[in-house]
Parts: C-alpha cells; structure tokens; sequence
C-alpha cells in the first residue's frame, strides 16, 4: 500500500464526504433529512464510532450534539481533551426511523465507508462506543457489559489499532452505575494514547484503493461543498 501525506489523506476524507452525501445504499436515504459523515480532527490519534445518528444529529449533521455528545464531551475534558483533539463517527451515516436499532443489511451498507475513514484518519486509538460499534468492529458477537474498559489490538482493514470498547454515552444518561464504569473506562484513554499505534501488518503492494464508487477525481477547487466538508471534517 503506498504512504499517503496527511495532505493527501485529507483531500481523500474529504472528497469521501462528498460522495456519502448522495449515498443510496439503502432504505434510510429515503427517510434522513442529511447523512451525518462525521466530524472532528482528520488527523486525530483516538477515534469514537457510536451507533447511528438520532434526531438532532440527523438535522444537523453533525455526530453526537445531544445530550449523549454534550456527556461525551464532559468525559473527554476530565481527561484533559477537547472534542477538535478527536474524531467522532457512527456506525450508521443516517437516522433509522423512530432511532430504532440499525438492521444487519444497513451496517453492511455502510460498513465500507467507516472502514475507509479508519484508513485515512489512522488513528492509534479507537474507541466503540456501545454494542453495535463494539460488535462490527470486532467481528464476533460479544457484548459491551463483558467487553467495556478491556483494550486490545485489532486488524480493521489494513490497519492495526487499539480497539478499547466502552458504554455508549446515552446508556449513561438514567444509569449512574453505568456512567460510574464509563467514567472510570475513560480514565485509561491517555494511557493508551501514550503506547502509540501499535505495530502494523506489512504493507500491500500497489496503492491505497478509492472507495467504491470514486472517480478518482478531487471536488472542483473553490466549490461551497468542498468547503462545507473542510469546516465539518474539522479540517480549518
């Protein structure tokens, strides 16, 4: 695989927002009012994935705005961290109907692009927030209740990380045993960002592939999407 600059790695990000926002691969573009990308620094060393955006990310478009992101949010400053210090994404890009829990033919609908976002943030960390990020992310059906605070280095794609599974935010909101042990998970975060990304698998001959459906072609220069997709990828 060739080595990508961060220069290169972020005209990537963002020219793959461009392409998520017409994204058809399922049923729920008929119902979302925008797909929810992402959001944070590009170059972040710890990543979030949640589960799917809920009303007001869905009208926004923007991951984690409610009370479970403004949670999120007080967690990462108790460690010393910001919201701009990461990047936060969901499993699902688009509102399920009545924030049901997403079907199984919706996550393989959007599995390939949270896969390409890992490949071109290259974090050190990730963080699966819940059940469904913790279960895809890992490949086995395990639950966050015997899964959450216990770190481990996993292969997603062609990248190693440190995969740290931890309880969703909205699970902690009524529950304060739950936002105990969550709290207490997120404490271990800096120590894990200090051992780095760990070793990764040899490279693959030939270049780093476009994503299914890609032109190959960068966004017009100047275009008020691009810098839409600039500013919500936390790029500026």
């Amino acid at each position: 695989m060739e080595s990508l600059s961060a220069s290169e790695r972020r005209e990537r990000l963002k020219r793959l927002f461009e392409r998520s926002r017409g994204c058809t691969r399922c049923a729920l573009h008929q119902t979302r009012t925008q797909v929810v990308f992402g959001a944070g620094n590009a170059d972040a060393e710890l990543m979030f994935v949640g589960e799917a955006p809920g009303f007001n990310e869905d009208r926004q478009g923007l991951p984690f705005v409610g009370q479970a992101g403004r949670l999120l949010e007080r967690l990462l400053g108790e460690i010393g961290m910001a919201r701009g210090d990461v990047f936060i994404a969901n499993v699902l890009m688009c509102r399920p109907p009545d924030n049901r829990d997403p079907h199984p033919h919706e996550i393989e609908a959007c599995e390939g692009y949270l896969r390409e976002k890992i490949a071109l943030i290259e974090p050190a960390v990730i963080c699966t927030l819940g059940n469904f990020a913790t279960k895809l992310l890992r490949g086995e059906p395990t639950g966050i209740s015997r899964l959450h605070g216990r770190e481990e280095v996993r292969v997603i794609g062609l990248r190693a990380v440190r995969l740290y599974p931890l309880y969703h935010p909205a699970a902690a909101l009524y529950h304060p045993t739950t936002l105990e042990r969550l709290r207490e998970d997120f404490l271990r975060i800096p120590e894990l960002l200090e051992l780095g990304a760990p070793p990764q698998p040899e490279p693959c001959a030939g270049p780093l592939p476009e994503p299914a459906g890609s032109t190959g072609r960068p966004p017009a220069p100047g275009g008020t999407g691009e810098r839409r997709s600039a500013v919500q990828l936390g790029l500026f």
